[in-house]
């Protein structure tokens, strides 16, 4: 096993494909359209969402931090 297990077996991680908008198991897509790798479905099919809600977080952070 290498320093990271979702290189090491990337077909059995989750990815969201943020082209299609559907989740996938294994690199089906182009690295390009992936988000990922995730272990499970669910996280996977929320990992849009929680990218979303962190943006707004950090864009909320930076105001407050520049006045």
């Amino acid at each position: 096993m290498g320093l990271y297990e979702d290189i090491d077996d990337p077909d059995s991680k989750y990815y969201f494909n943020i082209e299609t908008n559907t989740v996938e198991k294994g690199l089906v897509s182009d690295w390009t359209h992936r988000m990922g790798p995730y272990e499970t479905e669910e996280v996977a099919r929320a990992a849009l969402e929680k990218a979303r809600e962190r943006s707004q977080k950090w864009d909320e952070d930076d105001e407050k931090w520049n006045g």
